[in-house]
């Protein structure tokens, strides 16, 4: 996920405490709602009937 913010480790490394702690939180919300919409796309796929 760091690729995405584009944010190098040294980077990261270097960031205060709570900063730290705000890039881990984001990129938790960030995979949850991808699990999320994954998840409703899967239902959706399923709900069609296919000829």
């Amino acid at each position: 996920m760091l690729h995405k913010l584009r944010l190098l480790p040294s980077q990261y490394l270097n960031l205060p405490r709570l900063e730290k702690a705000f890039v881990i939180a984001s990129i938790q919300v960030k995979i949850e709602a991808e699990k999320k919409a994954r998840k409703e796309a899967e239902r959706k796929g399923k709900g069609r009937k296919r000829r």
